[in-house]
């Protein structure tokens, strides 16, 4: 059977007692049968027309009125899904009256219709409304600050995923091996380098060639997060220990990816390397990379500041006289400083609901912008938000 809407001045002339509300349902309806409101109110057509009239008398009897709070902004439509909120939970003055579902019903789909031509969820909506236990604060022990003439780079270490090159590193900074080195090479749409530009620095005690560490350590992919997304590099992505990460299911094998941010250590053609020389993408990303080079962590803070670096004329972007280098002023754990001297940050964890949805909000663009939802994303594209946390007065 087929429903047909009547139009608003029929609704009227069906009966005396329709307010102002109900007319204003008729022509939500009416809406939604054009394509123009949420399908389930489309969906709710043939339970709502025929027995309107008797909704004006419910109206009546349960003394229901809509009040629009015009300092909030509120327009009718909005003070009756307010009202339909309160009225179920039983909070409101305004409302009064037994709870009905014939009034949840309504409330929603009124609630629909007024906001379904609203400006669609972002991701700044979403973390702005996000719970504290979504974010997590960084392991201070395993956070390096790399102090440049522009200003601090943190970079958050993976000591889980590559816990050899990770010491290492701790070694070499808490040595002050890097201190007053460079950054040697910043190539466009790929990676920046540094390291000691006249490869005469001795390394500190404690510190060697160690292994590969190419993948994580066995068991690592139990904690893996994946995405239902495909990719080309793995058969598997996601995240691990909130980085971006590949996995192999049939190995149980589990490595980190190559996105923006990532940091990683410079080799030769051996595969072993000793942390004395680090990277951090800042171009598309590199991919071919994964299990080849050792990723030891991402900046969270300060990626401009490498970003923005001149690009070497060099091969591979490595700088040449008479180019300078860019120096490295100093480099320190963040555990070694005093609190006041830290830089406070909160990641958003990709375990928590939040992150769910904010996956989802950049997997299925809603946006008016958009005329094809790609209803896809990819590992590199996907947003891991931090955020500063003000100093407590």
């Amino acid at each position: 059977m087929v429903w047909a809407m009547p139009t608003p001045r029929v609704l009227r002339a069906m009966s005396p007692n329709l307010n102002w509300a109900t007319v204003w349902v008729g022509q939500f309806i009416g809406h939604a049968s054009e394509g123009r409101r949420p399908s389930f109110c489309k969906d709710l057509q043939f339970l709502l027309i025929g027995p309107l009239s008797l909704l004006a008398e419910v109206y009546r009897r349960m003394g229901i009125r809509f009040k629009a709070d015009h300092r909030m902004g509120d327009d009718m439509n909005l003070a009756m899904f307010r009202a339909g909120v309160a009225f179920i939970a039983g909070t409101d003055t305004d409302v009064r009256g037994s709870r009905s579902a014939a009034a949840l019903m309504l409330s929603l789909c009124v609630f629909a219709g007024a906001t379904a031509e609203a400006r669609p969820v972002t991701v700044s909506d979403l973390l702005a409304t996000s719970p504290p236990q979504d974010w997590r604060r960084p392991d201070p022990d395993s956070t390096l600050y790399m102090e440049l003439a522009g200003g601090r780079v943190v970079i958050e270490l993976a000591p889980r995923v590559a816990p050899q090159h990770v010491a290492n590193i701790k070694t070499l900074v808490r040595n002050h091996y890097f201190d007053g080195l460079a950054i040697v090479r910043v190539q466009d749409d790929y990676v920046v380098q540094w390291a000691d530009p006249k490869h005469d620095r001795p390394l500190p005690p404690g510190v060697s060639m160690v292994a590969p560490e190419l993948t994580a350590e066995g068991g690592s992919d139990r904690r893996f997060q994946a995405l239902p997304d495909r990719d080309l590099y793995a058969k598997e992505v996601g995240f691990l220990d909130g980085f971006p990460a590949g996995r192999d299911p049939s190995s149980h094998t589990a490595w980190l990816a190559h996105c923006y941010g990532m940091v990683g250590v410079g080799r030769d053609d051996p595969p072993e390397s000793d942390g004395s020389e680090m990277y951090a993408v800042i171009g598309h990303a590199p991919r071919q990379l994964d299990r080849n080079v050792a990723l030891v962590g991402r900046v969270l803070k300060g990626i401009e500041l490498l970003s923005s670096l001149p690009r070497g004329s060099g091969a591979m972007g490595f700088y040449v006289p008479p180019e300078p280098v860019v120096p490295i002023l100093s480099m320190h754990i963040a555990s070694d400083l005093p609190d006041a001297e830290r830089t406070s940050l909160e990641v958003l964890r990709t375990d928590s609901p939040t992150f769910k949805t904010v996956l989802d909000q950049r997997r299925n663009r809603r946006e008016s912008w958009y005329k094809y939802n790609p209803a896809h994303i990819d590992l590199c594209n996907v947003p891991l938000p931090v955020r500063v946390i003000p100093p407590t007065p």
